[in-house]
């Protein structure tokens, strides 16, 4: 028998110790901001809750998590409102008030055709929010696949896929819309596909060395080596790991997707004339700004306040999430993993 299997097998890292910082696939042991999960899934999800509440807690205590989160409350507040009602219709227009300014009837004023602004923009923040959140969920779906290329075991892959991402990230965000608008035309779908492609390449190219790191660590090689395939273990093992970069990143591209739309729809490449949206408020007032200047000021105010928000929002979330940077959520870990571990202990021993 070749005893160099047997040491292999009777390693401390290869095999299942009942501590909780073992290589154990079920209960790697923390790397960077990662924390185990020990126990059931009971137990899991109580661990989970607890985390979440205590991250909560944490950005609330701070003035730069409490304005994101109100500011993101509100807004999903009023997209929510919007869908039942608006202070006028949208299609209603009132000819012999345009550009009026703010007043009982119209609270924001009016713009060129006559329409209320207010309800144009409570009614686009709706359109906003979509393409913010499928521009999260498309990228980040773009970056996780391009990172598990990226630090894949094939060394040929692997460069291929680094050099790939260095070549279209260059791409600038405004040329991927025009291309995709030539056989699409204007529509929010362009904006969430130029926004998805440029910024999952970005999002890849950022997470690269976090997820590397990750992925050279013995734990991973215990779990591969024990035969888990490479989309378990990126999902397990590695996106944990790379958690803060993703809150960051995420949460920025939500934001730059939402100064994308405007900028998109001015050229007119964006979001359709029939839409409301932000962009398109803007769009309608910028030619007479010099004249009447309140109704760029309310788009332009409300897409600024956002975009602070989502980006505090990821700062935020980043510093709470991780337990070096947050005592509360240390303090929580060390009083739940020994818990956890002698759990596992007693039903090891039974």
């Amino acid at each position: 028998m070749d005893m160099r299997g047997i040491a292999a097998v009777d390693h401390p890292q290869s095999a299942p110790p009942t501590a909780p910082a073992s290589g154990d696939e079920n209960n790697p042991p923390a790397v960077g901001n990662c924390l185990p999960l020990a126990g059931g899934g009971a137990q899991r999800r109580r661990v989970v809750s607890r985390r979440i509440a205590v991250t909560m807690r944490t950005m609330w205590s701070h003035g730069a998590g409490r304005y994101a989160l109100v500011a993101l409350g509100i807004w999903l507040l009023v997209a929510f409102v919007s869908l039942f009602w608006t202070p006028r219709p949208l299609l209603e227009t009132d000819g012999y008030h345009v550009w009026a300014v703010p007043s009982s009837a119209h609270w924001l004023g009016t713009d060129g055709t006559g329409a209320d602004v207010l309800s144009w923009l409570m009614a686009g923040s709706r359109t906003n929010l979509a393409i913010a959140a499928l521009t999260v969920v498309c990228s980040g779906a773009l970056g996780l696949l391009l990172v598990g290329l990226m630090v894949s075991r094939s060394h040929a892959l692997a460069s291929v896929s680094v050099a790939v991402v260095d070549a279209l990230i260059s791409i600038p965000t405004v040329l991927i819309a025009l291309l995709l608008a030539v056989p699409f035309g204007a529509s929010a779908a362009v904006v969430v596909g130029a926004c998805s492609i440029a910024y999952g390449l970005n999002l890849a190219r950022v997470a690269r060395p976090a997820a590397l790191l990750a992925a050279r660590s013995q734990y991973v090689e215990s779990a591969r080596s024990n035969g888990m395939c490479g989309f378990d273990v990126l999902v397990r093992h590695i996106v944990p790991n790379i958690t803060p970069v993703l809150a960051v990143q995420l949460s920025m591209s939500a934001g730059t997707s939402v100064l994308a739309e405007a900028g998109l729809t001015y050229l007119g490449v964006g979001v359709g004339a029939g839409v409301p949206s932000w962009g398109h408020s803007l769009a309608t007032s910028v030619k007479l700004i010099n004249v009447f200047p309140l109704t760029v000021l309310w788009p332009g105010l409300v897409v600024t306040l956002v975009v602070v928000a989502l980006n505090l929002f990821g700062d935020a979330l980043r510093d709470a999430a991780d337990p070096v940077a947050n005592p509360a959520l240390r303090a929580m870990v060390a009083t739940t993993v020994p818990h956890d571990a002698g759990r596992e202990e007693a039903s090891d021993g039974r």
